[in-house]
């Protein structure tokens, strides 16, 4: 094939004769083609874990003999042991004092920030990461040497006050308020953070024109603040929630790795109990239904968060 021109013939580039077969259900599959790994791995090792969990809390279940189908007597088991309520009990104490105060100072310190002339402003947002990328192994050391009964600074300045050593490992609410303070200290900056970066969109105008009608720095809070951040809030709202639900590390650490947490299971969590049936006691199928339960915990506590958290209106 050639083309004419006035004088003289072109030839074609080579390969433009050739017909051109087009698949269609090809091309529409493309896409799907990149991003199969990820959900190929996540079948593999998150959802058919997931599932098998469902499926052993139905049986007797042990690993190096015979698997006995209970039905549902795993749960029924489970409902009656006080162990589980206590760690429940536990579990939702350390998330509420943890995740309340951590958002709500996120909040506050997100909105000194974007405001605030601040020299070296970037030095600070910046150092809203340290805790989040500090190892928990070493927050846990440096808390309980704050903490210490005997020789912590906290119970220096009780003493100082005259209110005497206060033994927070040992006790109830103690060792809640020390879990939570960790908890809170470790995802604070990164929350923080969200909350400022999603502020920075927000235009200046709209605070200066707020200022002009004669709204103080409370009001703009609440009224530009708050609503701008919706999204962002719900986001951390529910992520904190299931964070905060599962949380193990912390409590394990402090008890000195003993499953228990203390002997009155004084700062046991749901996971901490689940891992001691499961792999303390390789009662699989009771652990599997603790597992269970925590799941179903997790996704009512997220889905009322979500819902309380979606009333905040964008123009309030």
């Amino acid at each position: 094939m050639t083309t004419t021109l006035p004088g003289r013939q072109i030839p074609a580039p080579v390969g433009t004769d050739r017909p051109r077969w087009r698949l269609p259900f090809v091309e529409s599959l493309t896409p799907y083609a990149y991003i199969a790994p990820f959900f190929v791995l996540f079948g593999i090792f998150g959802l058919l874990p997931f599932l098998f969990t469902f499926y052993v809390a139905l049986f007797d279940w042990n690993p190096i003999g015979d698997q006995t189908f209970i039905g549902l007597d795993n749960f029924t088991r489970m409902l009656g042991d006080p162990r589980f309520w206590n760690a429940t009990t536990n579990t939702v104490s350390i998330w509420l004092l943890s995740t309340i105060p951590q958002l709500a100072l996120a909040l506050l310190l997100a909105h000194v920030l974007n405001h605030a002339r601040l020299r070296f402003a970037l030095f600070f947002r910046m150092s809203m990461l340290v805790p989040y990328i500090t190892s928990v192994a070493a927050t846990v050391i440096v808390f309980a040497q704050l903490f210490d009964r005997n020789y912590g600074l906290l119970n220096w300045l009780l003493g100082f006050l005259g209110l005497g050593p206060f033994d927070f490992v040992q006790t109830t609410w103690g060792s809640h308020l020390l879990i939570a303070i960790m908890v809170a200290w470790r995802w604070f900056g990164y929350t923080t953070l969200l909350y400022l970066a999603s502020l920075q969109a927000v235009p200046r105008d709209v605070y200066e024109a707020a200022s002009i009608d004669g709204a103080g720095g409370w009001k703009q809070f609440v009224h530009i603040t708050i609503p701008s951040l919706r999204p962002v809030i719900i986001f951390t709202v529910v992520t904190s929630t299931i964070g905060g639900l599962q949380v193990f590390t912390e409590p394990l650490l402090i008890s000195g790795g003993v499953l228990t947490c203390g002997p009155v299971r004084q700062c046991q969590t749901l996971s901490l109990f689940l891992y001691e049936q499961g792999f303390g006691q390789y009662e699989f199928g009771y652990g599997s239904a603790i597992g269970v339960a925590l799941f179903v915990m997790v996704i009512v506590a997220a889905l009322v968060n979500y819902l309380l958290s979606s009333r905040i209106r964008a123009d309030r």
